[in-house]
């Protein structure tokens, strides 16, 4: 008998929005393609849904209604699987403890300034939003955990990775390899406000290069290349790099999206990679050990940030009233998009 993991695997999505879909979830955020496509399948595979069994109380005898604030669009979630990854992850520990997600609410297309959340019993918000703003329809920074930001808000929880440390990881690797001419290739960093303006914030990753590299006395701000976070951005500005000269031996792309477009126009070029330029990345999405060549990069475990994010909420709902702040983990994975270099 077909079950809803069964489901999701062929349809390719998540296990909790598979059941957001059989049970007519109208606050979820799901392309029409989506949901007809998990229909398809359940069609397909002859799924029968199993009565549904009494879900026992979660927290001091009663249940708890979460909402979930994204920063972005739907679109824009589709090009970065990361905030996917992170979304599903909160989604996904929330049916395993009982949780339900009231409301879902994006940053663009939502008109997040006129919702009032007071309501929820708690609040995760994905991404940089402006923790002052959310102060009005949300006030309660008790019950808030941000995932993917820290906001300097004394109360509020949050799950981060050390960007930082990932990206010195990742420069340190290439100069011990024995690369000196090494270029970068990102995106601008934004804080998100509720009237759906943004303000540009330092972005870490550049950051951290910059300075190990100036440290190194290597660095070169000609070799520095910033876009949009896209496939399309990474696949434009290295055709810029390469038609500009004198290319950068090693690239450090700060997420896995913008290296993988990278890769293709190094390609057309009648280049190799990495022969002739290496390619590191940040993420480790699925497609990564899957591109044209199998893109060394930094695993995130974005899932399991999601996770996190709500192992705290039920910790606070449970009466903790210290404010916590997870850091997770990040690994550098090693493939072949990267050769060591002699010295």
């Amino acid at each position: 008998m077909a079950t809803i993991r069964d489901i999701a695997r062929e349809a390719q999505v998540s296990v909790a929005t598979v059941s957001r879909v059989l049970n007519e979830d109208m606050t979820l955020s799901v392309t029409p393609q989506t949901r007809q496509r998990i229909l398809a399948v359940c069609e397909q595979l002859n799924y029968k849904p199993r009565k549904a069994k009494k879900k026992a109380p979660t927290v001091a005898g009663q249940r708890h209604s979460l909402g979930m604030l994204l920063w972005g669009s739907n679109e824009q979630e589709q090009q970065d699987p990361y905030f996917m990854s992170i979304r599903q992850g909160i989604e996904n520990q929330c049916m395993e403890l009982g949780f339900d997600i009231v409301k879902s609410i994006r940053m663009y297309g939502d008109s997040p300034e006129y919702q009032d959340l007071s309501n929820l019993d708690g609040l995760f918000v994905v991404g940089n939003v402006d923790p002052h703003d959310l102060q009005e329809i949300f006030p309660k920074p008790d019950r808030t955990v941000y995932v993917a930001n820290t906001p300097e808000v004394g109360e509020i929880d949050a799950v981060i990775i050390d960007l930082e440390k990932a990206a010195n990881d990742v420069i340190s690797y290439l100069l011990e390899s024995g690369y000196r001419n090494i270029g970068f290739v990102g995106g601008k960093e934004y804080m998100h406000r509720l009237e759906r303006t943004m303000c540009e914030i330092p972005e870490k990753r550049r950051r951290a290069f910059e300075n190990i590299m100036r440290e190194n006395k290597l660095y070169r701000e000609r070799n520095v290349y910033i876009g949009d976070w896209t496939i399309q951005s990474g696949y434009r500005l290295m055709q810029t790099a390469i038609a500009k000269g004198d290319l950068p031996e090693a690239f450090f792309f700060a997420n896995d999206p913008m290296a993988i477009g990278a890769l293709r126009a190094i390609k057309e070029a009648g280049l190799s990679v990495p022969d002739d330029v290496a390619i590191v990345g940040l993420d480790d999405i699925e497609m990564a050990a899957f591109a044209s060549v199998p893109l060394t990069t930094v695993k995130i475990y974005s899932e399991q940030m999601g996770r996190s994010a709500v192992n705290l909420m039920a910790e606070r709902l449970r009466g903790r009233d210290v404010p916590l702040r997870v850091v997770v983990p990040t690994k550098l994975v090693l493939r072949e998009s990267c050769g060591a270099k002699r010295k």
